[in-house]
């Protein structure tokens, strides 16, 4: 069979067309791929299969033939060209009995170290040891959360360039057009959301409460790789990890304000994203209907235009203070825990900082692809602030500006973190008891609501 015959059937992989069960099986699988996505832009069931895929090496993320095979760039991760040499499935190692202990001990003493060092109580109420497919199960549906409103601009786009006069005559083949963009971001951020769960430490490791409340957990096989290149022992960084989670398990959990602010910041901006429109117009003219393999020259980059307003660089300003704000605390908190307990603190602090301002290769591919980085650029300034405000007012007094969204520090503050420490009203004295009651009031809300 020559290579160009329609759906791919002379590239390895494809289905046998003299081969009745396979054919149905295939033509079962391209239905499943341009199905309407359900509830969104996006066709999340696609995603996570192409994400499990990527992790396991199952053909094709999980379907019985290789999308790759019979449609050659359409499993490509952003950035992936057709041509390149296909990414070597990095495994997804199970959790064994001792990774869950070990995972539950270095989170029970990550959080007994810092008690003293917050006043805020532990956030923590399960303690869980995720394999990567875990990590994407579990956080696929806030993905889903901050990823919708890009996608529907890109889907929306495609849609857009068929005339709507000519909507009406093309009956269901006009559908077809918002299901391939459906098809076709999801395979890519299946691929990008793949390659996040092969780098994730923890729940919050990129700084969003992407887990279920309350829920503190680990991915031991990621450690394990992340401190084999640091040349550290496991158990070291496996604890400054939890150390991490724990701290972020507090703010999120005791801060009742905070969770929505964090998602609602980066929704707001990923919502003002701008299509170019005519880039998408470029890539999916290539696109031929009649030979769907053509499909591996459509990719999903540079197609968001630089937007300039100023309602959308305010967005981006609230987002990266947020997330800096976050991480400048929790790293802080974590310093001062450990600083007399873990050898290599100092080491392990500044990796970690280099880390996060720079971003992973996964983290670079989801911004590729979704348009938004999620790196807290200013992470060292809003560190000096908070070192600067438990010097100047005490771990009370620094906590207590968590207490409302008005009192956080903002971009003057990081300008000069000693003279907002020094100005700062002492709500360690003035009006703690109304901050403490506020925590108690949020335990006792979770306990009515889970999810709040």
């Amino acid at each position: 069979m020559p290579a160009d015959t329609p759906f791919g059937f002379g590239f390895t992989g494809g289905p046998d067309p003299n081969d009745p069960q396979q054919m149905q099986q295939f033509m079962s699988q391209l239905q499943h791929m341009f199905a309407a996505p359900s509830g969104g832009p996006v066709n999340w069931d696609l995603a996570r299969q192409v994400a499990q895929g990527h992790l396991t090496g199952a053909p094709g993320g999980g379907f019985g033939f290789s999308l790759a095979g019979m449609l050659p760039g359409l499993t490509a991760g952003a950035g992936q060209t057709p041509g390149d040499e296909p990414e070597k499935p990095v495994g997804d190692p199970s959790v064994t009995p001792f990774d869950r202990e070990a995972v539950s001990e270095a989170l029970r003493l990550a959080d007994l170290w810092l008690e003293p060092e917050s006043a805020l109580p532990s956030g923590i109420t399960t303690s869980v040891a995720w394999s990567r497919g875990e990590w994407l199960t579990k956080t696929l549906d806030i993905w889903r959360k901050l990823c919708d409103p890009v996608a529907a601009r890109i889907v929306g786009s495609m849609t857009d360039l068929v005339p709507e006069e000519m909507r009406g005559q093309l009956g269901p083949m006009s559908a077809m057009v918002s299901s391939l963009g459906g098809a076709l971001f999801g395979t890519q951020l299946g691929t990008a959301l793949g390659s996040l769960a092969a780098e994730v430490l923890s729940a919050s490791d990129i700084g969003l409460p992407l887990g279920p409340a309350g829920t503190a957990a680990l991915v031991p096989a990621n450690i394990a790789t992340y401190g084999k290149g640091l040349e550290l022992p496991d158990d070291q960084v496996r604890l400054y990890v939890a150390l991490r989670e724990a701290a972020h398990q507090r703010l999120f959990s005791h801060v009742p304000w905070l969770r929505g602010h964090v998602l609602t910041a980066v929704e707001t901006y990923a919502a003002g994203i701008r299509v170019n429109k005519e880039a998408v117009e470029e890539a999916v003219g290539r696109f031929d209907p009649m030979s769907p393999e053509g499909v591996q020259e459509i990719a999903l980059e540079g197609i968001f235009a630089p937007d300039d307003s100023p309602q959308q660089q305010a967005a981006l300003a609230r987002l990266e203070t947020a997330l800096a704000l976050v991480e400048g605390w929790v790293s802080v908190v974590v310093a001062r825990a450990a600083k007399e307990r873990l050898p290599e603190v100092v080491k392990l602090g500044e990796t970690f900082r280099r880390r996060r301002a720079a971003g992973g290769p996964a983290e670079q591919t989801f911004a590729a692809l979704v348009g938004l980085e999620l790196r807290p650029r200013k992470l060292r300034e809003a560190a000096a602030v908070w070192e600067a405000l438990t010097e100047h007012r005490g771990v009370s007094g620094r906590d207590a500006l968590w207490g409302h969204p008005d009192l956080m520090p903002d971009v003057e503050a990081f300008a000069d973190p000693e003279l907002f420490a020094r100005t700062e009203l002492d709500l360690g004295d003035l009006g703690f008891e109304e901050f403490e009651k506020g925590i108690e009031d949020s335990g006792e809300q979770k306990k009515d609501d889970p999810e709040a």
